[in-house]
């Protein structure tokens, strides 16, 4: 099958999706996942309170997960219940005692009634790294980097470099086992909502509709029934601190974790080709940086979002407030975080995780490609016809939007 590519200022951009890319050594030279010091925003607020007064104390495991929340800036109305046994903490993770995770655009606090907190927060040079938590005898968090958690993220749905998973899965209720799986190695705002949320709860006006959430599996000859399984009834809502787990917090978490891995690939594989490279990227490298940087710029601009339910959606309202709160405008009072929720989910299509300091910090050979490639998108005439949808009047709403926020020149 041919392959088709264009030209812009000495760069090719290929039209296809990415390929197959090979497992990565990410704890090898050039990248040494294990043996860097993080500079993530965990880890820096770690350090801070080893010098300073004991910031959780000796509460009870409710009390000190929202002070970690608090102290990373992570809304508790963020809060997704998940009851399929899917995470390294499956034995304690089950309909009458989902997991719960709570999220900011940079950190992620995963939370079992009963077991250990975790928290995964990106790192600009390493990506997503992972701990897992507790408090120790003085009331000061402990930590330690968990490599168990990279027999699932660091796998194929990351490319083999460390990333972001989101299983879709049908749970029995006895276990929280899983009798079918879906979205299979997939992220991101792409996927239909109707293979989505699959072991997870979700509240609201959208509590029932078009995918798989609030659901278990009874086992049958030759396959299972799906059985109704609604908030609340199988557990207690007093141990989590909000009682949602709201569509708005799914739409906006798959959206994010796509994105990161996107970029950490980028990150890796740039890092990789200037090693070969001897500090400059080689011409044999250059297709595979072009084919992320294209796959960036194509998510960042929301191709091919799935379609909301018919009606929209209507988040909660403090975890609207929440998001909102973290708006970043410019002169015009415009805002990529500007909500549509109609059809899509935001009124500019370029994702707000543009500002996320993985993006910012990306090696120059690959950031560049990237903003190249968002200026040839949003040109209102001559830009591929991959991005049609997006009419003229939001492509200048989003070029001024990224030049008053200092991403455009």
């Amino acid at each position: 099958m041919k392959r088709f590519v264009f030209l812009f200022a000495g760069i090719v951009f290929p039209l296809t999706g990415l390929g197959e890319i090979p497992v990565h050594r990410f704890a090898e030279a050039p990248h040494y996942y294990w043996t860097q010091q993080p500079s993530d925003a965990f880890a820096q607020w770690l350090a801070k309170t080893r010098s300073g007064p004991a910031p959780v104390g000796a509460q009870d495991e409710k009390t000190q997960l929202t002070s970690l929340l608090k102290s990373l800036g992570i809304p508790e109305s963020s809060q997704l219940l998940v009851y399929s046994a899917t995470s390294f903490q499956s034995g304690l993770i089950l309909p009458s005692n989902p997991r719960a995770i709570y999220f900011n655009e940079e950190s992620y606090v995963g939370f079992v009634p009963r077991g250990r907190l975790e928290v995964s927060s990106v790192d600009p040079v390493l990506g997503p790294v992972f701990y897992l938590v507790r408090p120790g005898a003085d009331g000061r968090m402990e930590a330690t980097r968990s490599e168990r958690c990279m027999n699932c993220h660091a796998g194929r749905a990351s490319s083999g470099v460390p990333g972001f998973v989101a299983e879709s899965v049908i749970a029995t209720a006895s276990s929280g086992a899983s009798l079918d799986g879906f979205r299979r190695e997939l992220t991101g705002h792409t996927i239909p909502l109707s293979e989505r949320f699959g072991g997870w709860h979700v509240t609201g006006a959208h509590a029932a509709g078009k995918h798989l959430g609030n659901l278990l599996g009874a086992g049958i000859d030759g396959g299972y029934n799906r059985i109704p399984n609604p908030p609340g009834s199988r557990f207690d809502w007093n141990f989590y601190p909000v009682k949602t787990s709201d569509l708005f917090a799914h739409l906006l978490l798959e959206h994010q974790i796509g994105f990161h891995n996107l970029v950490t690939l980028g990150l890796y594989r740039t890092r990789d080709a200037l090693a070969a490279g001897g500090g400059s990227v080689r011409s044999e490298d250059r297709p595979v940086l072009d084919e992320i940087a294209w796959s960036v710029v194509r998510y960042l601009l929301f191709a091919k979002e799935a379609a909301l339910p018919e009606g929209g959606v209507e988040p909660d309202t403090a975890l609207k407030q929440a998001f909102l709160s973290r708006r970043r405008a410019g002169p015009s009072g415009l805002a990529l975080r500007d909500l549509e929720l109609g059809t899509r989910m935001f009124k500019h299509r370029c994702s707000y995780m543009i500002y996320t300091r993985g993006f910012s910090s990306l090696p120059l050979e690959m950031k560049r490609r990237v903003l190249q490639g968002l200026s040839l998108a949003l040109r209102e005439e001559g830009a591929p016809p991959e991005f049609s949808y997006l009419p003229a009047a939001e492509k200048r709403e989003i070029r001024m939007i990224l030049r008053e926020t200092g991403i455009f020149p």
